[in-house]
């Protein structure tokens, strides 16, 4: 049961980082080109894959403390 609630509070605090990662100042502050993409795009996908893997990461964890 405490596996759980620590789930659930690692994942709640993942949202949170991945909303605040993705607030318009932060991505406001990619400027410029990256391998010939925007900066801007290649921050929100680079970000939003990172959130996801995280989040994989947390759950497939969840027997382990």
């Amino acid at each position: 049961m405490k596996a759980l609630i620590r789930m659930r509070q690692r994942l709640t605090a993942l949202s949170a980082l991945g909303s605040l990662l993705l607030t318009f100042p932060l991505l406001g502050l990619s400027v410029g080109w990256l391998w010939e993409i925007p900066a801007s795009v290649f921050y929100l996908f680079a970000v939003w894959a990172g959130v996801i893997g995280l989040a994989a990461w947390v759950a497939e964890r969840r027997g382990r403390p």
